[in-house]
């Protein structure tokens, strides 16, 4: 796998837990810690996508 399809892979990955933390917020019966490891997730794959990219 070329460095550039593992950076669109983790982009997808980013997208796809970015709508996933947007539709637990607005859910009334969210559980926060969920959020917040969805958060940590999307972080990591965020901090690779910008390791790769340079």
């Amino acid at each position: 796998m070329s460095v550039h399809s593992h950076v669109q892979e983790l982009r997808k990955k980013h997208q796809t837990l970015s709508a996933q933390v947007e539709a637990a917020q607005r859910s009334p019966a969210a559980n926060d810690l969920e959020i917040t490891n969805m958060k940590r997730q999307k972080l990591r794959l965020k901090e690779q996508i910008e390791r790769l990219s340079h």
